[in-house]
């Protein structure tokens, strides 16, 4: 069986920035299984597989090199990008049925297309001890502050201090199996917050841009710095830019992509 296959760099104005995720559509789902290993040999954060289901609609699943997730940002964007390009491009919109319900994205001006996402209100996490655990595991100076939603979630002092994270450390003995960490602070040089983004235990060691974990720090920034559209950045080492506004209970997450490769696969 052949399936047809792209790759795309996510929330990236040219090729080797943002996010990478591959794109997978099919007539029909297969075993999940199979989605797994296809996954597994991509080896990217993220493999989105699509099956249409009328116009403009479709369902959307992804899948880590490990494991199958209830929400990403990144894959969801670049899904979107491929179909307004390549698939089905007299599309205006289109709407995703995931395992987080239904995900829009509208068509936007130069390719930076905007997607709704469900978003995370994160809570604070009442073990005192745990600041000084994720800064001993992450090599760096203890959180200001630790939260939880759908992941863990810690402040810390400045931009610098998150730029300077070599990476995920020993993470992993730190937070719960089924969480990544966020880390971030308040932005500098123009951007309203900055972040990075562990999840050992999905088999991500560090995610490049997430869109997800934008879905908790939009919200929690937008109240702190009290706007309601921030510019942010992932700073991670390949580095992504993000438009993110705060709409309720919902996320709008707004970016470019780039395709990098066209291909076909045998299975």
């Amino acid at each position: 069986m052949k399936l047809k296959l792209w790759q795309v760099d996510a929330f990236a104005e040219k090729p080797f920035e943002g996010n990478p995720a591959a794109i997978v559509p099919l007539s029909g789902w297969l075993d999940p299984c199979l989605l797994q290993q296809i996954a597994n040999e991509n080896n990217l954060a993220e493999t989105a597989f699509l099956v249409r289901r009328g116009n403009g609609r479709y369902e959307l699943r992804w899948f880590t090199p490990t494991t199958e997730v209830d929400l990403c940002g990144h894959a969801t964007l670049a899904s979107a990008w491929l179909l307004f390009a390549e698939v089905d491009p007299e599309l205006k919109s289109v709407a995703f049925e995931t395992r987080s319900g239904t995900l829009i994205v509208q068509r936007g001006e130069n390719g930076r297309h905007a997607m709704s996402l469900p978003s995370d209100i994160v809570v604070p996490v009442e073990d005192a001890s745990l600041p000084a655990k994720i800064g001993e595991a992450l090599s760096t100076s203890a959180p200001l502050e630790v939260f939880q939603g759908r992941n863990m979630l810690a402040v810390f002092a400045d931009a610098a201090t998150i730029r300077a994270i070599k990476g995920p450390g020993e993470i992993g003995g730190v937070i719960p199996r089924d969480k990544g960490l966020i880390a971030t602070a308040k932005g500098d040089g123009g951007y309203d917050f900055v972040s990075r983004y562990f999840a050992p235990h999905h088999g991500v060691p560090e995610d490049s841009v997430t869109g997800s974990a934008h879905c908790a720090l939009t919200p929690f920034w937008a109240a702190r710095i009290g706007k309601t559209t921030l510019r942010a950045r992932q700073a991670s080492p390949r580095g992504g830019d993000l438009v993110c506004t705060d709409a309720g209970g919902q996320t709008i997450l707004s970016g470019a992509c780039v395709l990098y490769m066209r291909g076909e696969i045998d299975v």
